[in-house]
């Protein structure tokens, strides 16, 4: 699975040595001539692609001879294997460094979109035919089960989340980091917005939802160019080049045979971490709601509502929009007067308004919901990975964020599947279940209270 917009670009423009040297493109950069727009820009067209099917994913799935729980079983298989493969770029990036971690999760990102262009293309044909007491009628087609293959492939290779906002925490300082944070929302809110605007464009035409799975391919593919051009690797967390390993620190570690790749911390040194637990369980109750929601969301929509793609991508499109402003403006002016832990309680109690106003279903109430999801996300959301950075060491940062990488994909796993069970016989009262997940996490919020003096 989001303080100004911004519509300025910095780029990194490379020295003499990039432009000769093929090899130069990982050389390290000192952090403190990093530019952290060509990152945003990157994670704006990850989330762009992303959201170019998120409108019509439901109806897509149904088409291919799929129900709601096979909707929710689908979108469960990019969290399974992110849960496996989460961690370990995040580990990989610490040792190896982010740049070629991140290129390594894009390219991932793209043959998976490939995968789903391929499931468009084919004939409709079936595979099994299956009525079950558990998970409904449904009929497993060849395309259905493409898009099952490119799901979990882009999960397997899914860590460009938590190596981007490692990558960040290393560019930035402690002072500027749920700053940096709200600005990494805003950029995945501008590519939720976009995203289905663009979607609902193209959907319309003569070629139906084909020019939005071809978009996303080739915004996938403009995402492999960036990280490979734009993108610098801090130094220190690069691979360093020749000249670089030949410098004292270096040769002496290596003369003394320690590994770097030993001293970076597994999965139970990182939950062991003080304070690192309860936020991962925070991490994990937050995820469990939002992807009860995210499954439920479109079924309610198309079924109870009566709306359409096009429908569905406006909402969307701007529920992103106002995060926009929430996470811009609104979130800069509150971190100069608030610690991350205030605006984290207040961010989710609004949230779990949203959830009981989605409840009573009506189309005027779930719009008038929009700006409760705004408020709460956007306060909530950038406060709470604010925190996570500033608890760790920064030699951490990799290995904490695939670990919370793998709370999230646990979450996800369980939301997603249940969110479809708990819509086919709660209906509307699953958004209730989904409010109780983040009415938990604001009870739990009052217990960061030691966050309050060490973030603020």
């Amino acid at each position: 699975m989001n303080d100004e917009v911004y519509h300025k670009w910095v780029s990194y423009t490379p020295s003499a040595k990039f432009l000769i040297s093929p090899r130069s493109i990982y050389a390290p950069m000192p952090e403190s001539r990093i530019s952290i727009y060509p990152m945003l820009a990157v994670n704006f067209i990850g989330t762009l692609g992303l959201s170019l099917v998120l409108p019509f994913l439901i109806f897509l799935v149904e088409r291919f001879g799929g129900n709601a729980i096979i909707y929710g079983l689908a979108a469960s298989m990019y969290p399974v294997f992110q849960l496996v493969g989460g961690p370990l770029l995040g580990r990989w990036s610490d040792i190896y460094g982010r740049k070629k971690v991140l290129f390594l999760s894009q390219v991932g990102t793209f043959i998976s979109w490939v995968i789903f262009l391929a499931a468009m293309l084919i004939p409709i044909t079936g595979i099994v035919d299956v009525r079950s007491g558990i998970l409904g009628s449904f009929v497993l087609t060849l395309p259905l089960l493409l898009i099952f293959i490119a799901r979990a492939f882009d999960g397997l290779t899914g860590g460009n989340v938590s190596v981007a906002n490692a990558y960040l925490a290393d560019i930035t300082e402690d002072k500027d980091r749920s700053s940096v944070y709200g600005k990494l929302s805003v950029s995945t809110n501008l590519g939720f917005i976009f995203g289905p605007a663009l979607a609902g464009i193209l959907s319309v035409t003569v070629y139906g939802e084909i020019l939005p799975v071809i978009a996303a391919v080739l915004i996938s593919f403009a995402g492999i160019l960036m990280i490979a051009f734009l993108v610098p690797e801090p130094r220190t967390h690069g691979l360093h080049d020749a000249q670089v390993r030949d410098d004292e620190a270096q040769h002496t570690e290596m003369q003394a045979g320690t590994s770097n790749v030993s001293d970076k911390p597994g999965f139970l040194e990182v939950i062991r971490m003080p304070g690192i637990f309860s936020l991962l369980l925070i991490y994990f109750l937050i995820f469990l709601g939002y992807n009860i929601f995210y499954t439920a969301f479109p079924v309610h929509a198309a079924n109870n509502l009566a709306w359409n793609a096009a429908t569905l991508g406006l909402y969307f499109s701007a529920l992103s929009l106002l995060l926009v402003v929430v996470e811009g403006p609104v979130l800069s002016w509150a971190t100069k007067r608030y610690s991350d832990a205030s605006l984290f309680t207040f961010g989710s109690f609004v949230l779990c308004i949203n959830f009981l106003l989605l409840f009573f279903g009506t189309d005027l109430i779930t719009y008038c919901a929009l700006v409760f999801f705004a408020v709460g996300n956007g306060f909530m959301w950038p406060s709470l990975m604010s925190i996570l950075s500033k608890t760790a060491k920064k030699e951490y940062q990799g290995a904490i964020q695939g670990v919370s990488t793998s709370f999230i994909g646990l979450a996800s796993i369980i939301g997603l599947i249940a969110g479809g069970f708990m819509f086919s016989f709660l209906d509307s009262g699953t958004f209730l279940i989904a409010g109780a997940m983040i009415f938990g996490v604001f009870v739990i919020s009052f217990k960061m209270e030691p966050f309050k003096k060490r973030t603020h």
